[in-house]
C-alpha cells in the first residue's frame, strides 16, 4: 500500500511538473506512474511495478508523440506571427497633425493612434510620413520615415 501512495505521489509530481514544461512527456510518465500505482495495489513486486511504470510510459510516448506533433506543428510554425499592439511595432503610417514629444495623432493600418515622437527632438509636420518603433500603452512611439512606403490607402484616407 506504501509503493501505490508512492507511485501515486510521483504522478501527482510529475503532472504539476508538466504543467509548468507543456512539453507533454512528463504527463505520459505520470500515466505510467498510474499503472504502477495500480499494480502495486494489486500486489505486484517491485519489479513488476517498475517494469509497469517503464513499459506504460514508453507506449504512452511511442502512441501519443505522433498525434501531440500533428497538432502542435502548426501552433508552433505560426508562433513566430506577431500579433496585437506588438505587431505595430516597425509598421508604416502618416501623421495626421503635427507630432511632438508632448502630443500628435497619426494613421496606422487604418487605425487612429495618439502618437509622440520618439526622438524627442524631431517635430513630424502634418502629412508626413512615420514609422512606429514602439507603442505604450495606446501611444505610438514614431520616428519621421523620409524612405518608408505607407500604404496607398492610408494616404488617400487623409
Amino acid at each position: 500500500m506504501v509503493a501505490a501512495l508512492l507511485w501515486i505521489a510521483l504522478a501527482v509530481a510529475l503532472a504539476i511538473a508538466e504543467a509548468f514544461t507543456a512539453t507533454l512527456v512528463l504527463i505520459m510518465f505520470a500515466a505510467g506512474a498510474v499503472a504502477a500505482a495500480i499494480a502495486a495495489g494489486l500486489g505486484a513486486g517491485v519489479v513488476v511495478q517498475g517494469v509497469t511504470f517503464a513499459v506504460v510510459s514508453g507506449l504512452s510516448v511511442v502512441a501519443m508523440r505522433p498525434i501531440i506533433k500533428k497538432h502542435m506543428l502548426p501552433a508552433i510554425a505560426g508562433a513566430d506571427e506577431t500579433i496585437g499592439i506588438k505587431a505595430l511595432e516597425g509598421a508604416p503610417g502618416v501623421a495626421l497633425e503635427e507630432i511632438t514629444q508632448d502630443s500628435g495623432l497619426v494613421r496606422v493600418e487604418g487605425e487612429l493612434w495618439t502618437a509622440r515622437v520618439f526622438d524627442a527632438t524631431q517635430v513630424i509636420d502634418a502629412g508626413e510620413r512615420i514609422r512606429v518603433i514602439e507603442v505604450r500603452g495606446t501611444t505610438a512611439l514614431v520616428w519621421r520615415d523620409e524612405f518608408g512606403d505607407v500604404m496607398e490607402d492610408q494616404e488617400a484616407s487623409d
